[in-house]
């Protein structure tokens, strides 16, 4: 064989050799798209730390069409790319459990109240910072009457001059929370008194002299009056005096 044949039968040899690995890689790729596609079926999405948003509103929004049917593609996405920003939610984690078995961890910013401006309802959290706006109100989160701003930054604290007045609002927002009181709405009159709003109920506290007293009885009372409508008068409600009267609507 002379180099010139030699050399022929060693470039075939090598283009032999080149078509027989990219079939091989071609048939590993197959495989395991075919194994991907059959052996990575979701069956079972756990959704937890959801409170303003219902399971199947974060699965729809975190899943969507693309990767709907696979535990494997969609565990990958989200640690490549995480879920884009969704009002009222810090972030989102998914944990591959199995092979057909996903769970989301919601993780939402924690609200205290909000304040109408314009016309977009501004909610903030226990320290007063504005986190969200939407022009929605959440039936969860007590909005706040009574207070004038002229201007509301994203990310700032509420633009309240008073700083008397605004830690008064925040110490009312956190006991609310803190003792779980079903409350839709909170007024200041313009003397700065408050006065909340559950369901039919309208309570008047006065101002916040004994504003922990009084919110620490209020859900016993609310229990009390269930299902009643009328005003209930705690201005001078005290442990010690325990003044309270329940006027109820004619």
């Amino acid at each position: 064989m002379n180099r010139e044949e030699q050399n022929t039968y060693d470039s075939g040899r090598h283009l032999h050799k080149g078509w027989t690995i990219a079939g091989i890689v071609c048939i590993i790729l197959l495989a395991a798209g075919i194994i991907i596609a059959t052996q990575f079926h979701i069956e079972s999405i756990q959704v937890t730390g959801n409170v303003h948003y219902t399971e199947e509103e974060i699965i729809e929004k975190v899943i969507g069409e693309e990767y709907a049917n696979n535990t494997l593609l969609l565990f990958l996405r989200y640690k490549l790319r995480p879920v884009q920003e969704i009002p009222f939610i810090e972030k989102i984690d998914v944990e591959y459990i199995s092979n057909h078995s996903i769970t989301i961890t919601v993780y939402e910013k924690a609200l205290a109240g909000c304040v109408k401006f314009m016309d977009t309802y501004m909610y903030f959290d226990k320290d007063g910072i504005v986190l969200e706006s939407s022009s929605q109100k959440m039936e969860d989160i007590p909005c706040i009457s009574g207070i004038k701003f002229d201007t509301m930054i994203m990310n700032e604290p509420l633009p309240i001059e008073d700083k008397d007045f605004f830690n008064m609002v925040l110490t009312l927002t956190q006991l609310l929370q803190k003792y779980d009181l079903p409350v839709d709405d909170i007024r200041f009159t313009s003397q700065k008194e408050i006065v909340l709003y559950c369901d039919d109920i309208k309570v008047l506290l006065g101002d916040d002299s004994h504003i922990e007293e009084q919110l620490s009885e209020l859900g016993n009372i609310l229990k009390s009056i269930e299902g009643r409508s009328g005003t209930l008068y705690m201005k001078d409600y005290t442990i010690e005096k325990g003044d309270v009267v329940f006027r109820e609507n004619q």
